[in-house]
């Protein structure tokens, strides 16, 4: 017979003749009230050796432990310094954007929000404005002054170089002298030196002539190696000798009222010479002066056949008495 069998079960219900069934291992009543009684055959618990065993907890792994390395790693540095990154374009200003209210809400502006910055004059104060409108005026009104008396200069003759030719010949000359010798037909083929002499009142009251100074050579020689030679050096006594020429005749006979202009102003030039170059000694003075101009022809090239001289021709001016007042008066 099966052991499973209603009429062989070895435990009995309660009240059965046997008597009650042993309590569970806990100590708890087989029936007690918690457990709810089989309510058949399939509802019985299973046997003891039925049962699952308890599983036994899992240990815990070994911790692993990290791995540390014996050399120090060392950072990695670049050899060449990395440059800043700079923007080749200019920054563009950024335009102030009005903020943006709420649906019938109002926004107040501040007025100077969309000003744009005031540069040049705009910028000064308002008397500095003044100042500097009245020197652009002057320079302007000069600026136009001068352009008109070089016109008048160089135009043909007129109504108004007859009535104002004076203060033209004022104004242009000897630094704004215009001439067209450059675009000549046939352009000076000569070299022309200027030189000068001068007689002396010694200090016992005697007379000596000096010998020639040739001042176009020593202004040539001022010039030579000068990067940024001065205008008096290149154009001061050469201006002076062309304004005496285009004054005087042949006779030199001044020819209008610039003759005599002309012959201060080239006196004044050499005097000035002499005394840079100590042409009276100490106790000594410069009464008069004399002028010459040694003009000698350029020769032609090599492979021309062309003949010319190649002797000085000289122009000398008369003795021209000094004034006290004119710098090379006597030396101390």
């Amino acid at each position: 017979m099966d052991v499973y069998d209603e009429g062989s079960d070895p435990r009995q219900e309660s009240g059965s003749p046997d008597g009650p069934v042993p309590d569970r291992p806990d100590g708890s009543a087989r029936n007690a009230p918690d457990d709810p009684a089989p309510s058949g055959p399939g509802d019985r618990e299973p046997a003891s050796a039925d049962r699952e065993a308890p599983v036994a907890p899992i240990a815990p792994a070994t911790p692993v432990a990290p791995i540390v390395s014996a050399t120090p790693v060392a950072p990695i540095v670049s050899a060449t310094p990395v440059a800043p990154i700079v923007s080749a374009t200019p920054a563009t200003p950024v335009t102030p954007v009005a903020p943006v209210a709420e649906p019938g809400a109002q926004v107040t502006v501040p007025p100077d929000a969309y000003a744009v910055p005031r540069t040049g004059i705009a910028a000064l104060s308002f008397r500095y404005q003044i100042a500097a409108a009245l020197a652009l005026a002057v320079v302007a009104v000069a600026g136009c002054v001068h352009v008109a008396m070089v016109f008048l200069h160089v135009a043909p003759a007129n109504t108004v170089t007859k009535q104002h030719g004076r203060a033209i010949d004022d104004w242009i000359y000897p630094e704004f002298e215009q001439n067209w010798k450059l675009f000549a037909p046939n352009p000076l083929q000569q070299n022309i030196a200027v030189q000068v002499r001068a007689e002396v009142r010694t200090d016992d009251g005697g007379h000596r002539t000096t010998g020639w100074y040739d001042l176009s050579a020593l202004d040539g020689a001022a010039i030579d190696g000068n990067l940024l030679p001065s205008h008096t050096q290149q154009n001061e006594l050469r201006r002076a000798w062309d304004f005496y020429l285009a004054t005087h005749d042949n006779e030199n006979r001044p020819a209008g009222m610039r003759g005599d202009l002309s012959q201060r102003y080239l006196r004044s030039i050499v005097g000035l010479r002499l005394e840079r170059e100590h042409a009276a000694g100490r106790g000594e003075a410069v009464e008069s002066v004399q002028v010459r101009s040694s003009t000698t022809n350029v020769q032609p090239p090599r492979w021309s056949n062309e003949k010319v001289s190649d002797k000085p021709m000289y122009r000398v001016l008369p003795w021209w008495p000094v004034p006290t007042d004119s710098g090379t008066g006597e030396n101390a």
